[in-house]
């Protein structure tokens, strides 16, 4: 079955956002205790680009297949989870881009570079990370991985802030700073 994108951001409801990410199955990857390990091969630039053994991976759905079975571990090491081996992938910043955000009441809905969609909150925390002069903001995905927001969609998450809370946003009724500590 071909992949059908979810879509534009802009025109969905947060009714509709939920339902879109209640109905993605992924796959138990927390539940899964594999005998085997060892070492990918693949790397996912700062970018967001995905390398295997040198050559950039450039079909959408195998990145989106991928990216279903990434793990962080407390080490920060990310990991390629199936039932049968868990194997190591080099991760330049972050797992995941953040490409476009959207408020909807007091939620932050965000779109991701595989096409995921998460509402930042308690589950999906907002972090901002480097100094005053570069600061880098990251939304929690799952299993420990993170999205770096990209220019654009951090100048939107800018704008929302400045619109009524200073440097700080809200969403499901959780506060987050936009300011590196």
């Amino acid at each position: 079955m071909p992949y059908e994108p979810p879509p534009e951001l802009a025109a969905l409801s947060l009714a509709e956002i939920a339902d879109l990410v209640a109905r993605r199955r992924l796959p138990p990857v927390d539940q899964w205790q594999p005998a085997h390990s060892g070492d990918s091969l693949m790397r996912i630039a700062a970018d967001g680009r995905w390398f295997h053994d040198g050559g950039e991976v450039t079909r959408p759905a195998m990145v989106r297949a991928f990216a279903s079975l990434l793990v962080r571990d407390e080490d920060g090491q990310h990991w390629l989870v199936t039932p049968q081996e868990k194997l190591s992938i080099a991760v330049e910043d972050a797992a995941f881009i953040a490409v476009d955000v959207k408020q909807d009441g007091d939620a932050l809905a965000f779109r991701l570079n595989t096409d995921d969609l998460v509402v930042a909150g308690p589950d999906h925390p907002i972090r901002a990370a480097g100094d005053p002069d570069t600061p880098a903001l990251y939304l929690g995905v799952r299993h420990g991985t993170e999205a770096r927001l990209n220019r654009s969609t951090y100048g939107q998450l800018i704008e929302i802030a400045l619109e009524g809370h200073g440097l700080a946003i809200t969403s499901q009724g959780m506060r987050f700073s936009l300011v590196p500590a």
